[in-house]
């Protein structure tokens, strides 16, 4: 894999975590119940592909 492709895989994987940690602080700050639940799941299971783009950039 060339220094480019890991460069944007490093760069999808940032955003993924600003997006996550966006989506988490709304669901805590400004819903209830049901809502809060779901997006603190979407939020959670971004982090699976935040992991593998994180561990392309690194290899």
């Amino acid at each position: 894999m060339s220094s480019m492709d890991k460069m944007w895989a490093s760069f999808v994987a940032i955003g993924l975590m600003a997006g996550a940690s966006f989506l988490i602080s709304y669901a805590r700050s400004r819903t209830k119940g049901a809502i809060r639940m779901i997006l603190s799941i979407i939020a959670f299971l971004m982090f699976v592909p935040i992991l593998l783009y994180m561990i392309v950039s690194i290899l």
